[in-house]
């Protein structure tokens, strides 16, 4: 499944700027995607990321966040807004997968678990679609972020976009804008768990 040219499809139809919901793991995995959709979206960052260990982790990260989106707007009109940080929900929600190995049945959890916030809070405030930017890192399972989006589209009845945004260099560009804005880049996921698997 070419979740990509199925994304290119839909913006192609669209006959004037719609509103997105765009769950955000980390500014540098934003920067490509808010590129790639700020022509055809009027966008808002949702930040909801309850698996980031430790706090202060969480916190650097969200600030990066929030002083890229300033950065853009001269270019770019991008909202923001975030969830609670509750580390100890996404520990309940994988407590019996604290084994696995990184990629597998617990970050499934977590993709489904930030996804599903991500698209009732889409449908509760009237946005037009959501999605996340997820699928722009290579060492995620696209093919499954895109299997929750479109469950959680039937969920909530609001639109999913479905993406492959490492396709067509964005990762790549991920990556060259990260330097071009100077953002802070972690070395692991966000758990304490993926972080294990790289030290």
């Amino acid at each position: 499944m070419n979740y990509n040219n199925q994304m290119i499809d839909i913006i192609s139809k669209l006959d004037e700027k719609k509103k997105i919901l765009l769950h955000s793991c980390c500014a540098p995995c934003s920067s490509s995607v808010i590129e790639k959709l700020a022509p055809f979206f009027d966008i808002t960052i949702f930040y909801y990321n309850p698996n980031i260990s430790p706090k202060e982790e969480y916190e650097l990260r969200k600030q990066e966040q929030i002083n890229f989106i300033n950065k853009l707007k001269n270019k770019y009109k991008v909202n923001y807004i975030e969830a609670d940080y509750d580390n100890n929900l996404y520990e309940d929600e994988i407590k019996d997968l604290k084994q696995e190995k990184e990629g597998g049945k617990r970050c499934f959890i977590c993709y489904e678990l930030r996804m599903d916030k991500t698209a009732l809070k889409a449908s509760k405030m009237g946005y037009d679609y959501f999605t996340t930017t997820l699928t722009v890192s290579p060492y995620k399972n696209a093919c499954k972020i895109n299997e929750i989006g479109k469950k959680l589209e039937q969920k909530y009845q609001i639109k999913f976009l479905p993406s492959d945004f490492k396709k067509q260099n964005g990762y790549l560009r991920s990556i060259e804008l990260s330097k071009k804005y100077k953002l802070y880049r972690q070395n692991y996921c966000g758990c304490i768990y993926s972080k294990k698997d790289i030290f």
